[in-house]
């Protein structure tokens, strides 16, 4: 018998042989690409930690979501900076608040042509910072909850096509999708923040949805990084809740949460790269440590192997660039 009988490089030794047997696929309509608006008049500012992404008023919002709309992306996530803060987070669930303002004019403008699927939490928009009501110094899981679900009722009657809650509190989603429920709201699906890792890779995002926590920090109400099985049990808490789509996130530190999430559970899954992921492979790039495109495609195809469904990533405009060169 010759040796090696088998040689698996015969499969390797061009493009089109490598594509026949590609296990794992990246595509833009996999990808959701998070986006900031603000109360301001300046039509863009940039996030001096997250290089080539910006806080958008309304009106520089509508001409980014033609831009992403251009690049075939599906959807969108909406973050939103209101003018005041306050203990209650107010703005959140005002139905002239930032993020209910914006979407209005998203699908009055856009219609069916873009997803708008919107953050449900409180921290961006309370005076403290945190994801909640505090009590005693702490936030108050049930006290948070009527305001979460009044946050994401007032973004689906402003014509949120998902929402999707970040907050960790414990019940959230079936606050949610009772009171959606109640309103005549039962087709608009929950993308649950299932698995949400207290993670150091926030930073930038506290930047750019300028929501650090005045006092302490979150580990409180986020996921421990070193527990693994508690992912699980808050996936299944959820999904018996009523969640569509479960979330793990970050995605790069934690491949391992989403592979078993997906061996687990029957549902989609999507996976958060986060600002941290984004800031350290543009700031290495643009000192050519490495090939900035060939980083991209390879990080997003791990996470894609690890068992995503949906990526929600900034790097969204430019692999729908890359991908749809690949198709010309």
């Amino acid at each position: 018998m010759r040796f090696p009988e088998y040689r698996p490089r015969r499969l390797r030794k061009n493009e089109k042989l490598r594509g026949l047997i590609q296990e794992t696929d990246l595509s833009t309509k996999h990808l959701i690409y998070p986006l900031f608006v603000k109360e301001m008049t300046q039509a863009k500012v940039p996030i001096p930690s997250m290089p080539d992404v910006y806080q958008f008023s309304v009106e520089g919002l509508l001409k980014e979501v033609e831009d992403v709309i251009s690049h075939s992306l599906p959807a969108i996530l909406l973050f939103g900076i209101p003018e005041n803060k306050d203990e209650t987070g107010s703005g959140a669930y005002d139905e002239n608040g930032i993020v209910q303002k914006a979407t209005r004019k998203i699908k009055k403008l856009f219609g069916d042509d873009i997803l708008v699927v919107t953050d449900v939490c409180m921290c961006e928009y309370t005076s403290h910072g945190h994801c909640g009501i505090i009590k005693n110094g702490c936030v108050d899981n049930d006290a948070t909850l009527k305001f979460l679900a009044q946050s994401a009722l007032s973004h689906v009657e402003a014509g949120a096509d998902m929402v999707a809650p970040s907050d960790m509190m414990d019940g959230r989603v079936k606050a949610i999708r009772g009171l959606l429920d109640s309103n005549d709201y039962n087709t608009i699906p929950i993308m649950s923040y299932a698995a949400k890792y207290a993670s150091c890779l926030y930073g930038p995002f506290r930047d750019a949805a300028e929501s650090p926590p005045q006092f302490g920090d979150r580990r409180a109400y986020q996921m421990d990084p070193p527990n693994q099985r508690e992912a699980l049990r808050e996936i299944q808490l959820d999904i018996e809740e009523g969640a569509d789509i479960i979330m793990v996130k970050p995605a790069l530190f934690y491949l391992d949460v989403l592979s078993m999430a997906k061996q687990t559970f029957n549902m989609p899954l999507a996976a958060y790269s986060v600002s941290g992921e984004y800031s350290m492979i543009k700031l290495a790039a643009a000192k050519n440590y490495f090939d900035y495109k060939r980083t991209v495609l390879e990080f997003m195809t791990g996470i894609r192997r690890a068992g995503a469904d949906i990526i929600i990533t900034y790097f969204a405009k430019d692999l729908a660039g890359w991908l749809k060169e690949n198709t010309l």
